[in-house]
């Protein structure tokens, strides 16, 4: 059985054709299936605006599909009751694209990795975990818990991201574009360190990116979105060998790989 299974989701917007003209149906997203098997990794990639961004929210319940279903485990999240759905999160984690925009600047590292614990405070199986310990795991020094977000690098602050995400124990995280807002060379170390806590962790992801190469390296399989819809799908090295959807070679030939082989650590 799939960890995620995503089923004929749809997103839209209503908007006016003209001053005076009848609503009409803008879809965002239309009809978007697939599923991630326990430990691998789907690459969801496309262009900017092509609708990935708001598959993940739908998945993780930011966004209400305006139909179709997203399944974890075998249960429903978009059919499921408060105190269900508030149980399933837990065992789904974001990491955002900005890392500065997700962290409280008010906030040390300290109490920035212990806030799921706060937020679940009423699930009372809510494993605790030491955060000098979950900052070791992303590869930063205990000291860095009475510091600051804005005392930090980009690739340090996304490092904190995802200490937070792993704070709760899931099981799959939902990796929204989580190195396009830093350099190339430390998105490469971000992305190193992706695939060792997936190793480390028994994770699984979804990974949300622009760039083919990226996804070519980090997944096991890629689903191809272009205009809200996905134009292909298919085990990773099978679809970059040979595929079949002109947008998806577009995709291809658009971007160098990442220098992957480098783990300098910022």
């Amino acid at each position: 059985m799939a960890l995620l299974e995503v089923r004929s989701l749809s997103k839209n917007y209503p908007r006016q054709d003209g001053w005076l003209g009848r609503p009409q149906e803008n879809f965002v997203v239309h009809g978007v299936s697939f599923s991630i098997a326990r430990g691998e990794t789907l690459g969801l990639v496309g262009e900017s605006g092509s609708g990935k961004s708001t598959v993940a929210r739908m998945v993780l319940g930011l966004v209400r599909p305006t139909s179709g279903e997203v399944l974890f485990a075998g249960q429903s999240l978009t059919q499921a009751s408060p105190s269900t759905l508030r149980k399933l999160r837990r065992r789904v984690q974001p990491v955002f694209q900005d890392p500065y925009a997700a962290l409280n600047p008010r906030m040390t590292v300290a109490e920035i990795v212990q806030e799921p614990f706060k937020i679940h405070r009423s699930d009372g199986d809510a494993p605790v975990r030491d955060p000098g310990a979950l900052l070791a795991a992303v590869g930063l020094d205990r000291s860095a818990l009475q510091r600051y977000p804005h005392e930090f690098s980009g690739g340090q602050r996304q490092r904190i991201n995802i200490a937070r995400a792993l704070a709760l124990q899931p099981e799959l995280l939902v990796l929204d574009e989580p190195v396009s807002a830093l350099d190339v060379s430390v998105g490469a170390q971000i992305v190193n360190l992706l695939r060792q806590l997936q190793q480390s962790f028994q994770l699984t992801y979804l990974f949300i990116s622009h760039s083919m190469p990226l996804v070519r390296y980090l997944s096991t399989n890629i689903a191809v979105m272009h205009g809200g819809k996905l134009v292909e799908t298919g085990e990773c090295e099978a679809l970059c060998q040979n595929p079949r959807d002109p947008y998806t070679r577009t995709l291809l030939d658009a971007t160098p790989m990442l220098p992957t082989d480098q783990d300098s650590g910022n």
